[in-house]
């Protein structure tokens, strides 16, 4: 199965490092990160579980539950964590799906037979509230993920779902953003009366919008 954006993120049970839990759920009406690793005990993810264990705060802040995921079962996991505390001066503090049996693996596309048969690739599911799918990377084995450009997204993804803009180019948040050319001029002036500059008809910047939440 291919995941695509705008697919709804399929539902399952599985077993995790926090115990049994039912992805809906779980997840409940959050913003959700489903994020897998190829294997216990490689240097890679030990790197990757420990930087992601330290964006807890940030995670919290924007609403999101992050979800780990590998072909290795509980147990292994359990025995893993230690080393990423010990190695990473954090202990994991979100749950590891156990998926021995590849259910959730194959259920997501997470297994790629061209880079390996038995493991999963390393890819991030960004999940709406919607439990639609808003974001998906796969990266090689070989590449650890940057979680600060994951966050970077998260934070255009809720604005942009919130305020009919788009982001530039490396837009941090806090930064200009673009009116969607779908809003006309007589809209934009109801939504942004404060202005905005319109560097060509269809490439107009306004200061980004504050949330609503």
């Amino acid at each position: 199965m291919t995941l695509r954006l705008g697919d709804t993120a399929p539902n399952f049970q599985a077993d995790t490092t926090q115990g049994p839990i039912d992805f809906y759920q779980w997840k409940g009406d959050s913003w959700a990160i489903l994020f897998s690793h190829p294997k216990d005990f490689t240097p890679v993810c030990t790197t990757e579980l420990g930087y992601t264990a330290k964006l807890r705060p940030e995670f919290e802040k924007r609403g999101v539950k992050v979800l780990g995921l590998s072909v290795d079962p509980v147990e292994s996991h359990h025995r893993w964590e230690k080393d990423i505390e010990e190695t990473q001066g954090t202990a994991v503090n979100f749950p590891v799906i156990g998926d021995a049996d590849r259910k959730v693996s194959e259920l997501y596309g997470l297994i790629h037979p061209n880079a390996s048969d038995t493991l999963t690739v390393r890819s991030v599911y960004v999940i709406g509230p919607d439990n639609k799918v808003k974001l998906s990377i796969t990266y090689p084995a070989s590449t650890g993920r940057n979680f600060d450009e994951i966050l970077r997204v998260i934070d255009s993804l809720q604005l942009t779902s919130e305020h009919k803009v788009a982001t530039p180019v490396n837009w941090r948040d806090g930064e200009d953003v673009i009116i969607v050319p779908s809003v006309s001029d007589d809209e934009a002036r109801q939504r942004f009366p404060g202005g905005w500059n319109t560097v060509k008809p269809y490439l107009r910047l306004v200061p980004q919008p504050k949330s609503k939440g």
